[in-house]
């Protein structure tokens, strides 16, 4: 059975820095894209950062470029999510997400992910 478990969430101040990590038990094809959607309260979940091995692109939200750095480290199964600079309206829960497609694709359509982790909350205070 396919998992994602997310962890690095928290409360941090404004303009404070959190890690998110994301670790797959397994992965169920050799090319995948892998990354996080957020859903802020009140909000529809929308892709914030995505990788790919397919091509080795990224995807990263507008509100978040420039801000945030989405890595992989293959030997480990784990994708992390540097976030700096963090901002009140980027509190949200931060899902983890595992699809079959490029990170670009994947950054706009939640319909091809294939897999998803419970979620991680990040608080950020003024």
């Amino acid at each position: 059975e396919v998992q994602l478990v997310e962890s690095g969430g928290g409360l941090v101040q404004a303009g404070g820095s959190l890690r998110l990590s994301c670790t797959v038990s397994e992965f169920p094809y050799a090319g995948y894209g892998i990354g996080w959607f957020g859903q802020a309260p009140g909000k529809e979940r929308g892709g914030v950062s995505c990788i790919s091995n397919i091509d080795g692109g990224t995807y990263y939200a507008k509100s978040v470029k420039g801000r945030f750095t989405i890595s992989l480290d293959s030997a480990r199964n784990t994708a992390y999510l540097q976030m700096d600079s963090l901002k009140p309206e980027d509190t949200a829960v931060y899902y983890c997400a595992l699809s079959s497609t490029t990170a670009d694709a994947m950054g706009v359509m939640q319909s091809v992910v294939d897999y998803w982790g419970k979620g991680t909350l990040v608080t950020v205070s003024s």
